[in-house]
Protein backbone atom coordinates (compact mmCIF):
# COMPACT_ATOMS: atom_id res chain seq x y z
CA UNK A 1 0.00 0.00 0.00
CA UNK A 2 1.22 3.44 -1.05
CA UNK A 3 1.91 5.96 2.17
CA UNK A 4 0.00 9.45 1.85
CA UNK A 5 2.41 12.02 1.84
CA UNK A 6 1.48 15.56 2.95
CA UNK A 7 2.92 19.12 1.98
CA UNK A 8 1.89 23.20 1.95
CA UNK A 9 -0.39 25.55 4.24
CA UNK A 10 -3.65 24.95 4.87
CA UNK A 11 -4.78 27.94 2.66
CA UNK A 12 -3.43 29.78 -0.29
CA UNK A 13 -4.29 32.62 -2.47
CA UNK A 14 -5.41 32.40 -6.37
CA UNK A 15 -9.16 33.36 -6.20
CA UNK A 16 -10.71 36.31 -6.50
CA UNK A 17 -14.22 37.23 -4.57
CA UNK A 18 -16.31 37.51 -7.58
CA UNK A 19 -15.17 33.81 -8.98
CA UNK A 20 -15.70 32.31 -5.76
CA UNK A 21 -19.22 34.02 -5.49
CA UNK A 22 -20.29 33.18 -8.97
CA UNK A 23 -19.38 29.48 -8.21
CA UNK A 24 -21.33 29.22 -5.07
CA UNK A 25 -24.25 31.38 -6.92
CA UNK A 26 -24.38 28.75 -9.50
CA UNK A 27 -23.93 25.30 -6.99
CA UNK A 28 -26.84 26.56 -4.82
CA UNK A 29 -28.95 26.73 -8.02
CA UNK A 30 -27.88 23.07 -8.84
CA UNK A 31 -27.96 22.27 -5.92
CA UNK A 32 -32.52 22.67 -6.12
CA UNK A 33 -32.74 20.38 -8.72
CA UNK A 34 -34.36 17.48 -6.59
CA UNK A 35 -33.74 18.84 -3.48
CA UNK A 36 -35.07 16.77 -0.38
CA UNK A 37 -36.12 18.01 2.69
CA UNK A 38 -33.25 17.42 4.87
CA UNK A 39 -31.13 19.61 2.08
CA UNK A 40 -29.61 16.92 0.24
CA UNK A 41 -30.76 15.75 -3.38
CA UNK A 42 -32.45 13.21 -5.26
CA UNK A 43 -32.14 13.01 -8.74
CA UNK A 44 -31.16 9.21 -10.12
CA UNK A 45 -30.96 8.66 -13.63
CA UNK A 46 -33.25 10.19 -15.99
CA UNK A 47 -35.80 10.86 -13.47
CA UNK A 48 -37.62 14.28 -13.96
CA UNK A 49 -35.14 16.09 -11.42
CA UNK A 50 -32.27 14.81 -12.97
CA UNK A 51 -33.74 15.67 -16.95
CA UNK A 52 -34.03 19.33 -15.31
CA UNK A 53 -30.80 19.66 -13.99
CA UNK A 54 -29.28 18.50 -16.98
CA UNK A 55 -31.24 21.02 -19.38
CA UNK A 56 -30.19 23.80 -16.93
CA UNK A 57 -26.54 23.25 -17.31
CA UNK A 58 -27.30 22.85 -20.95
CA UNK A 59 -28.19 26.28 -20.99
CA UNK A 60 -25.27 27.45 -18.61
CA UNK A 61 -22.93 25.99 -21.00
CA UNK A 62 -24.77 27.64 -24.23
CA UNK A 63 -24.96 31.02 -22.59
CA UNK A 64 -21.25 30.75 -22.56
CA UNK A 65 -20.33 30.02 -26.00
CA UNK A 66 -20.34 26.40 -25.69
CA UNK A 67 -21.68 24.04 -28.07
CA UNK A 68 -24.21 21.58 -25.82
CA UNK A 69 -24.63 17.59 -27.38
CA UNK A 70 -25.37 14.50 -26.37
CA UNK A 71 -23.74 11.33 -27.58
CA UNK A 72 -25.29 8.13 -28.35
CA UNK A 73 -25.67 6.60 -24.81
CA UNK A 74 -26.50 10.03 -23.43
CA UNK A 75 -23.21 11.71 -21.91
CA UNK A 76 -23.74 15.52 -21.88
CA UNK A 77 -20.87 17.08 -23.75
CA UNK A 78 -19.95 21.42 -23.64
CA UNK A 79 -17.57 21.68 -26.58
CA UNK A 80 -15.17 24.97 -26.67
CA UNK A 81 -13.10 24.68 -29.92
CA UNK A 82 -10.26 27.34 -29.59
CA UNK A 83 -7.98 26.05 -32.25
CA UNK A 84 -9.72 23.98 -34.92
CA UNK A 85 -8.04 20.78 -35.34
CA UNK A 86 -6.52 20.55 -32.00
CA UNK A 87 -7.02 17.78 -29.84
CA UNK A 88 -9.56 18.19 -27.12
CA UNK A 89 -9.24 17.98 -23.47
CA UNK A 90 -11.87 16.34 -21.20
CA UNK A 91 -13.12 17.56 -17.98
CA UNK A 92 -16.31 16.71 -15.92
CA UNK A 93 -18.08 14.25 -13.15
CA UNK A 94 -21.55 13.29 -13.27
CA UNK A 95 -25.05 14.85 -11.95
CA UNK A 96 -26.95 12.15 -11.05
CA UNK A 97 -27.32 11.03 -7.29
CA UNK A 98 -28.06 8.15 -4.93
CA UNK A 99 -31.37 8.26 -3.07
CA UNK A 100 -31.68 11.11 -1.16
CA UNK A 101 -28.05 11.34 -1.40
CA UNK A 102 -25.63 14.74 -0.74
CA UNK A 103 -25.40 18.16 -2.74
CA UNK A 104 -22.03 17.71 -3.43
CA UNK A 105 -20.84 13.85 -4.97
CA UNK A 106 -20.77 14.40 -8.96
CA UNK A 107 -22.47 17.70 -9.23
CA UNK A 108 -19.54 19.63 -7.79
CA UNK A 109 -16.66 18.38 -10.24
CA UNK A 110 -19.36 18.83 -13.15
CA UNK A 111 -19.66 22.47 -11.88
CA UNK A 112 -16.36 22.90 -10.97
CA UNK A 113 -15.52 21.38 -14.74
CA UNK A 114 -17.83 23.98 -16.48
CA UNK A 115 -16.38 27.46 -14.43
CA UNK A 116 -12.84 25.97 -14.69
CA UNK A 117 -13.11 25.96 -18.47
CA UNK A 118 -14.88 29.18 -18.76
CA UNK A 119 -12.04 30.70 -16.82
CA UNK A 120 -9.66 29.40 -19.41
CA UNK A 121 -11.67 30.53 -22.45
CA UNK A 122 -11.56 34.27 -21.07
CA UNK A 123 -8.07 34.12 -20.49
CA UNK A 124 -6.80 33.12 -24.01
CA UNK A 125 -8.09 31.62 -27.21
CA UNK A 126 -5.74 29.12 -28.09
CA UNK A 127 -4.43 25.73 -27.19
CA UNK A 128 -6.47 22.71 -27.07
CA UNK A 129 -9.86 21.96 -27.39
CA UNK A 130 -11.77 22.06 -24.24
CA UNK A 131 -14.90 19.64 -23.31
CA UNK A 132 -16.90 19.53 -20.47
CA UNK A 133 -18.87 16.20 -19.62
CA UNK A 134 -21.78 15.31 -17.76
CA UNK A 135 -21.31 11.49 -17.95
CA UNK A 136 -24.93 9.54 -17.90
CA UNK A 137 -25.58 7.17 -14.48
CA UNK A 138 -22.60 7.35 -12.66
CA UNK A 139 -24.28 5.86 -9.73
CA UNK A 140 -25.96 3.08 -10.77
CA UNK A 141 -28.73 3.11 -8.88
CA UNK A 142 -31.85 3.05 -11.12
CA UNK A 143 -30.04 1.72 -13.77
CA UNK A 144 -27.02 -0.82 -13.61
CA UNK A 145 -24.00 -1.04 -13.69
CA UNK A 146 -22.62 2.13 -11.88
CA UNK A 147 -20.33 4.67 -14.55
CA UNK A 148 -22.24 3.72 -17.14
CA UNK A 149 -21.84 6.58 -19.76
CA UNK A 150 -17.91 6.45 -18.77
CA UNK A 151 -17.66 2.85 -19.69
CA UNK A 152 -19.52 2.63 -23.33
CA UNK A 153 -17.13 5.68 -23.81
CA UNK A 154 -13.96 3.88 -23.25
CA UNK A 155 -15.21 0.91 -24.85
CA UNK A 156 -15.82 -1.44 -21.50
CA UNK A 157 -19.65 -1.59 -21.78
CA UNK A 158 -21.55 -2.54 -25.23
CA UNK A 159 -23.53 1.05 -25.90
CA UNK A 160 -26.90 -1.03 -27.25
CA UNK A 161 -26.66 -3.14 -23.69
CA UNK A 162 -26.68 0.09 -21.86
CA UNK A 163 -29.66 1.66 -23.18
CA UNK A 164 -31.78 -1.72 -22.84
CA UNK A 165 -31.15 -1.69 -19.10
CA UNK A 166 -34.01 -1.24 -17.54
CA UNK A 167 -35.35 0.05 -13.99
CA UNK A 168 -37.42 -2.07 -11.17
CA UNK A 169 -40.32 -0.76 -13.09
CA UNK A 170 -39.51 -2.15 -16.26
CA UNK A 171 -38.44 1.22 -17.51
CA UNK A 172 -36.07 1.45 -20.64
CA UNK A 173 -32.62 3.52 -20.23
CA UNK A 174 -32.49 4.32 -24.11
CA UNK A 175 -36.39 5.15 -24.35
CA UNK A 176 -36.57 7.07 -21.63
CA UNK A 177 -33.06 9.27 -22.79
CA UNK A 178 -35.17 9.91 -26.13
CA UNK A 179 -38.57 10.91 -24.37
CA UNK A 180 -36.32 13.18 -22.92
CA UNK A 181 -34.56 14.85 -25.90
CA UNK A 182 -30.86 14.24 -24.35
CA UNK A 183 -29.69 11.16 -26.35
CA UNK A 184 -27.89 12.08 -29.10
CA UNK A 185 -27.28 10.43 -33.10
CA UNK A 186 -23.37 10.82 -33.40
CA UNK A 187 -20.55 10.32 -30.71
CA UNK A 188 -19.77 13.96 -30.07
CA UNK A 189 -16.40 12.63 -28.96
CA UNK A 190 -13.90 9.64 -28.84
CA UNK A 191 -10.81 8.38 -27.23
CA UNK A 192 -8.63 9.24 -30.18
CA UNK A 193 -10.00 12.90 -30.45
CA UNK A 194 -9.16 13.72 -26.43
CA UNK A 195 -5.23 14.24 -25.56
CA UNK A 196 -6.21 14.04 -21.38
CA UNK A 197 -8.83 14.05 -18.91
CA UNK A 198 -9.31 15.71 -15.28
CA UNK A 199 -11.95 15.23 -12.61
CA UNK A 200 -12.32 16.83 -8.95
CA UNK A 201 -14.71 15.12 -6.70
CA UNK A 202 -15.37 15.15 -2.73
CA UNK A 203 -13.24 12.38 -0.73
CA UNK A 204 -16.07 10.80 0.47
CA UNK A 205 -13.66 9.88 3.54
CA UNK A 206 -12.20 12.19 6.06
CA UNK A 207 -8.42 11.49 5.68
CA UNK A 208 -7.95 14.66 4.26
CA UNK A 209 -10.21 16.80 7.38
CA UNK A 210 -8.17 14.32 9.91
CA UNK A 211 -4.87 15.38 7.75
CA UNK A 212 -5.78 19.03 7.53
CA UNK A 213 -5.40 19.32 4.19
CA UNK A 214 -7.35 21.33 1.03
CA UNK A 215 -6.77 19.02 -2.07
CA UNK A 216 -5.75 15.27 -2.72
CA UNK A 217 -3.84 14.16 -5.29
CA UNK A 218 -4.98 10.68 -6.11
CA UNK A 219 -2.07 8.43 -7.33
CA UNK A 220 -4.40 5.29 -7.85
CA UNK A 221 -7.78 3.45 -6.69
CA UNK A 222 -8.23 0.62 -4.49
CA UNK A 223 -8.96 -2.92 -5.72
CA UNK A 224 -12.50 -4.19 -6.18
CA UNK A 225 -14.99 -7.13 -6.62
CA UNK A 226 -18.54 -6.85 -7.06
CA UNK A 227 -20.62 -9.67 -7.01
CA UNK A 228 -24.60 -10.07 -8.09
CA UNK A 229 -26.27 -12.89 -5.76
CA UNK A 230 -29.15 -14.29 -6.00
CA UNK A 231 -30.30 -16.42 -3.26
CA UNK A 232 -33.17 -19.05 -4.15
CA UNK A 233 -35.41 -20.55 -1.70
CA UNK A 234 -39.63 -21.71 -0.87
CA UNK A 235 -42.31 -19.59 -0.29
CA UNK A 236 -44.48 -20.85 2.43
CA UNK A 237 -46.58 -19.26 5.08
CA UNK A 238 -44.57 -17.55 8.83
CA UNK A 239 -46.74 -18.80 10.98
CA UNK A 240 -47.84 -22.66 10.01
CA UNK A 241 -44.97 -23.74 8.04
CA UNK A 242 -42.31 -26.22 10.61
CA UNK A 243 -39.42 -24.52 11.02
CA UNK A 244 -37.40 -27.35 10.06
CA UNK A 245 -39.80 -27.50 6.63
CA UNK A 246 -38.47 -24.10 6.20
CA UNK A 247 -36.25 -22.84 3.20
CA UNK A 248 -35.91 -19.13 4.04
CA UNK A 249 -34.22 -16.97 1.28
CA UNK A 250 -34.24 -14.53 3.46
CA UNK A 251 -31.86 -16.59 6.37
CA UNK A 252 -29.38 -17.53 3.79
CA UNK A 253 -29.13 -13.71 2.63
CA UNK A 254 -28.87 -12.67 6.24
CA UNK A 255 -26.22 -14.77 6.95
CA UNK A 256 -24.21 -13.93 3.62
CA UNK A 257 -24.58 -10.20 5.25
CA UNK A 258 -23.06 -11.46 7.99
CA UNK A 259 -20.38 -13.17 6.35
CA UNK A 260 -19.50 -9.85 4.80
CA UNK A 261 -19.14 -8.46 7.50
CA UNK A 262 -16.52 -11.31 9.46
CA UNK A 263 -13.93 -10.68 6.33
CA UNK A 264 -13.64 -7.67 7.23
CA UNK A 265 -13.03 -8.37 11.07
CA UNK A 266 -10.93 -11.44 10.22
CA UNK A 267 -8.84 -10.09 7.37
CA UNK A 268 -8.26 -6.62 7.51
CA UNK A 269 -4.91 -5.08 9.02
CA UNK A 270 -4.54 -0.98 10.01
CA UNK A 271 -1.78 -1.46 6.46
CA UNK A 272 -4.06 -3.32 4.85
CA UNK A 273 -7.75 -2.28 5.13
CA UNK A 274 -10.49 -4.51 3.32
CA UNK A 275 -14.18 -3.04 3.27
CA UNK A 276 -17.06 -5.55 2.47
CA UNK A 277 -21.09 -4.31 2.00
CA UNK A 278 -24.02 -5.67 0.92
CA UNK A 279 -26.22 -2.41 -0.54
CA UNK A 280 -29.37 -3.61 -1.29
CA UNK A 281 -31.60 -6.56 -0.87
CA UNK A 282 -34.39 -7.51 -3.24
CA UNK A 283 -36.95 -9.61 -0.95
CA UNK A 284 -39.63 -11.71 -3.39
CA UNK A 285 -42.38 -11.50 -2.41
CA UNK A 286 -42.18 -9.15 0.46
CA UNK A 287 -45.31 -10.28 2.05
CA UNK A 288 -46.00 -9.86 5.87
CA UNK A 289 -47.00 -12.87 6.09
CA UNK A 290 -45.08 -14.82 3.86
CA UNK A 291 -41.46 -16.70 4.41
CA UNK A 292 -38.94 -15.47 1.47
CA UNK A 293 -38.90 -17.34 -1.79
CA UNK A 294 -35.74 -15.26 -3.22
CA UNK A 295 -33.32 -12.41 -2.24
CA UNK A 296 -31.29 -10.22 -4.90
CA UNK A 297 -28.10 -8.67 -3.28
CA UNK A 298 -25.15 -6.82 -4.13
CA UNK A 299 -22.25 -7.58 -2.68
CA UNK A 300 -18.93 -5.79 -2.44
CA UNK A 301 -15.04 -6.34 -1.52
CA UNK A 302 -12.75 -3.77 -1.92
CA UNK A 303 -9.28 -3.17 -0.80
CA UNK A 304 -5.46 -1.41 -1.86
CA UNK A 305 -3.74 -5.08 -1.06
CA UNK A 306 -4.86 -7.12 -4.22
CA UNK A 307 -3.59 -10.55 -2.38
CA UNK A 308 -5.47 -9.78 0.34
CA UNK A 309 -8.52 -9.11 -2.00
CA UNK A 310 -8.13 -12.41 -3.29
CA UNK A 311 -8.07 -14.33 0.09
CA UNK A 312 -11.33 -12.14 0.89
CA UNK A 313 -12.85 -13.40 -2.36
CA UNK A 314 -11.90 -17.10 -2.01
CA UNK A 315 -13.37 -17.29 1.71
CA UNK A 316 -16.51 -15.53 0.02
CA UNK A 317 -16.95 -18.72 -2.06
CA UNK A 318 -15.60 -21.51 0.42
CA UNK A 319 -18.02 -20.07 3.08
CA UNK A 320 -21.29 -19.77 0.50
CA UNK A 321 -22.15 -23.80 0.65
CA UNK A 322 -22.32 -23.76 4.19
CA UNK A 323 -24.48 -21.33 3.95
CA UNK A 324 -26.62 -22.68 1.26
CA UNK A 325 -26.76 -26.20 3.47
CA UNK A 326 -27.88 -24.64 7.33
CA UNK A 327 -30.59 -22.37 5.33
CA UNK A 328 -31.60 -24.91 2.94
CA UNK A 329 -31.38 -22.43 -0.08
CA UNK A 330 -29.22 -22.18 -3.42
CA UNK A 331 -27.00 -19.71 -3.60
CA UNK A 332 -26.35 -18.25 -7.24
CA UNK A 333 -23.33 -16.15 -7.93
CA UNK A 334 -23.22 -13.86 -11.24
CA UNK A 335 -22.69 -10.14 -12.73
CA UNK A 336 -18.65 -10.72 -11.36
CA UNK A 337 -17.49 -6.96 -11.53
CA UNK A 338 -13.77 -6.43 -10.95
CA UNK A 339 -10.18 -4.25 -11.17
CA UNK A 340 -7.22 -4.15 -9.96
CA UNK A 341 -4.93 -1.53 -8.14
CA UNK A 342 -4.84 1.16 -10.59
CA UNK A 343 -2.34 3.69 -10.82
CA UNK A 344 -2.88 7.21 -12.42
CA UNK A 345 0.13 8.56 -14.49
CA UNK A 346 2.79 9.70 -12.04
CA UNK A 347 3.62 12.75 -14.06
CA UNK A 348 -0.42 14.00 -13.87
CA UNK A 349 0.13 13.34 -9.89
CA UNK A 350 3.67 15.56 -10.37
CA UNK A 351 1.52 18.08 -13.11
CA UNK A 352 -1.94 18.34 -9.98
CA UNK A 353 1.20 18.84 -6.79
CA UNK A 354 2.99 21.74 -8.61
CA UNK A 355 -0.14 23.21 -9.29
CA UNK A 356 -1.13 23.05 -6.05
CA UNK A 357 1.87 24.33 -4.41
CA UNK A 358 1.87 27.63 -7.23
CA UNK A 359 -1.38 28.15 -5.69
CA UNK A 360 0.06 28.01 -1.77
CA UNK A 361 -2.44 24.95 -1.59
CA UNK A 362 -2.08 21.88 1.27
CA UNK A 363 -2.31 18.84 -0.54
CA UNK A 364 -1.75 15.56 0.56
CA UNK A 365 -1.39 11.79 -2.17
CA UNK A 366 -3.55 9.55 -1.76
CA UNK A 367 -5.75 6.78 -2.85
CA UNK A 368 -9.14 6.80 -3.91
CA UNK A 369 -11.66 3.78 -2.61
CA UNK A 370 -14.54 4.99 -4.45
CA UNK A 371 -14.97 4.11 -8.14
CA UNK A 372 -15.02 6.95 -10.52
CA UNK A 373 -15.59 7.70 -14.06
CA UNK A 374 -12.30 8.68 -13.95
CA UNK A 375 -11.23 5.12 -13.63
CA UNK A 376 -12.42 3.65 -16.99
CA UNK A 377 -10.94 6.67 -18.66
CA UNK A 378 -7.62 6.47 -16.68
CA UNK A 379 -6.56 3.17 -18.71
CA UNK A 380 -6.77 5.04 -22.15
CA UNK A 381 -6.16 8.57 -21.81
CA UNK A 382 -3.75 10.40 -19.68
CA UNK A 383 -5.83 11.09 -16.29
CA UNK A 384 -5.58 13.60 -13.17
CA UNK A 385 -8.03 12.71 -10.30
CA UNK A 386 -8.03 15.27 -8.24
CA UNK A 387 -10.04 15.57 -4.50
CA UNK A 388 -11.55 18.28 -2.06
CA UNK A 389 -12.13 17.24 1.75
CA UNK A 390 -15.73 15.93 3.10
CA UNK A 391 -16.97 16.92 6.12
CA UNK A 392 -16.90 14.04 8.66
CA UNK A 393 -16.14 11.64 5.57
CA UNK A 394 -19.64 11.71 5.05
CA UNK A 395 -21.11 10.62 1.38
CA UNK A 396 -24.46 8.97 -0.26
CA UNK A 397 -26.27 10.96 2.69
CA UNK A 398 -27.83 14.31 2.68
CA UNK A 399 -25.96 15.92 5.64
CA UNK A 400 -22.62 15.42 2.37
CA UNK A 401 -20.82 18.48 2.80
CA UNK A 402 -18.17 20.08 2.13
CA UNK A 403 -16.44 24.08 3.10
CA UNK A 404 -17.33 26.76 0.76
CA UNK A 405 -13.19 27.20 1.08
CA UNK A 406 -12.32 24.00 0.02
CA UNK A 407 -15.02 23.62 -2.98
CA UNK A 408 -13.57 27.33 -4.20
CA UNK A 409 -9.83 26.25 -3.97
CA UNK A 410 -10.63 23.16 -5.88
CA UNK A 411 -12.13 24.90 -9.20
CA UNK A 412 -8.70 26.73 -8.51
CA UNK A 413 -6.52 23.87 -8.81
CA UNK A 414 -8.67 22.48 -11.05
CA UNK A 415 -8.30 25.00 -13.58
CA UNK A 416 -4.61 25.35 -12.92
CA UNK A 417 -4.49 21.92 -13.84
CA UNK A 418 -6.59 22.06 -17.13
CA UNK A 419 -4.88 25.35 -18.06
CA UNK A 420 -1.18 23.10 -18.23
CA UNK A 421 -2.89 20.21 -19.70
CA UNK A 422 -4.68 22.49 -22.30
CA UNK A 423 -1.27 24.02 -22.69
CA UNK A 424 0.38 20.39 -23.51
CA UNK A 425 1.78 19.48 -20.27
CA UNK A 426 3.15 15.80 -20.17
CA UNK A 427 1.01 13.35 -18.18
CA UNK A 428 2.42 10.23 -18.97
Amino acid sequence: MTEATEVGSTSGPGRTAGSDVAFLTDFAALSAFGVTDRGGVHRETATDADAAQRAWFGRWLADRGFAVAYDRVGNQFGLLERTPGAPWVLVGSHLDSQPFAGRFDGAYGVLAAAHAADRLARRRGTGANLAVVNWLNEEGSRFEPSMMGSAVFAGGLDREAALDTRDGAGVRLGDRLAELGQLGDDDVLTLDDVAGYAEIHIEQGRELEDAGRTVGLVEATWAARKYDLTVTGEQSHTGSTVMADRRDALLGASELVVLARELTERLSTADSPLHTSVSRLTVAPNSPVTVAREVRMNLDLRSPDEDLLERADTLLHERIPAISEHARVEVGVSGSHAWGVRPFPAAGVALARRCAEDLGLSHRTMLTIAGHDSVNLNAHVPTIMLFVPSEQGISHNERESTADDDVCAGVDLLTAVLDRLAAGDPVR
